[in-house]
């Protein structure tokens, strides 16, 4: 066959196959040796590398009495298969590696104070991440729910983990469990060592918060006298602990300080909500297999939808 003009176009699926056909023909040394090897008839074989001498304009195997034979093109031709196949395979390999493998980083925003909640799922999940992706870089930030919110939708954070209060249609919300909140004083204050019913509260100093809350939350928190707001729990503990002022914290914050004479809890059996917290990603994120993982492992921790932080109990009185 004479040479004329070079390979044209793109190397496509159907020219990857004639080439394994011609890489089997090279190495059984023949037509009829091939068959076995294919699983194709002769005939077929034929047909095939007709098909390949054609689209790549050269010859590429003398047959004949003589036997069969590579030509000096068809030895070079065999040589660029075999880089070019043995590229496929590592690519295969290298991205099949992909799916035991994690690589990336994880940038995950949490609101104050959860470090503490008994029911430890976001702490499971990064635990099970870093051991199923130990080249993964985890990047925690500690921010107001507002601004994780603005950082998940515009991409500085994979996920968040807020309460479930106003937030974007945009953001997908999966729920983890719901907080149990009560009204506190510190040692020092007037009510420290009384039982005030909770219709005395309302004349107290009181830190309110200056963050959004759950509809209980703010039902609870009009009954006060509010001379004093924080941007955060944090915050309010800082103040409520002054001994000066009244003022909601999550239980599970407030157990270490109760323990220590520091703090108790007013009106117990009134005086509390619950706020639901949640992991959010943006509706329309793209695939991302580092958190896919993580929303995997989070999703195993187990149905925790009770009061985490107090007792089941304690969470079905709370509204």
């Amino acid at each position: 066959m004479a040479r004329h003009q070079a390979f044209p176009g793109r190397v496509t699926d159907f020219d990857i196959r004639l080439l394994r056909v011609f890489r089997a023909v090279a190495e059984c040394g023949g037509f009829s040796a091939a068959e076995a090897e294919l699983g194709i008839s002769r005939s077929a074989i034929s047909l095939h590398m007709g098909d390949l001498e054609r689209r790549l304009g050269l010859r590429l195997c003398r047959r004949g009495r003589a036997g069969f034979s590579l030509t000096e093109e068809g030895r070079e031709v065999l040589e660029a298969t075999e880089t070019l196949l043995a590229s496929l395979e590592t690519f295969r390999t290298e991205v099949n590696a992909l799916h035991d493998h994690l690589r990336g980083d994880f940038n995950i925003g949490i609101t104050d104070t959860l470090v503490t909640l008994p029911r430890m799922r976001i702490t499971h999940a990064l635990a099970e991440l870093k051991a199923s992706g130990p080249e993964v870089r985890i990047n925690m930030q500690m921010e107001p729910p507002g601004e994780i919110a603005r950082a998940v939708l515009d991409g500085r954070l994979h996920l968040g983990v807020v309460p479930d209060v106003n937030l974007p249609a945009s953001l997908e919300a999966r729920p983890l469990y719901h907080e149990v909140s009560r009204l506190y004083c510190g040692a020092g204050h007037p009510l420290f060592d009384a039982d005030p019913a909770p219709s005395a509260l309302g004349e107290l100093d009181a830190v309110v918060p200056s963050y959004p809350l759950p509809e209980g939350a703010r039902r609870q928190h009009a009954r006060l006298h509010a001379t004093a707001t924080a941007s955060d729990r944090e915050g309010a503990a800082f103040l409520i602990l002054t001994g000066a002022y009244i003022g909601y914290l999550p239980e599970h914050q407030a157990v270490p300080w109760v323990a220590e004479g520091r703090l108790r809890p007013l009106c117990p059996d009134d005086c509390h909500f619950l706020t639901p917290f949640v992991a959010i990603t943006r509706r329309d994120r793209r695939p991302n297999r580092v958190l896919d993982a993580f929303l995997e492992a989070l999703g195993r921790g187990g149905d925790e939808d009770v009061a985490a932080g107090g007792s089941e109990s304690a969470g079905k009185r709370c509204y």
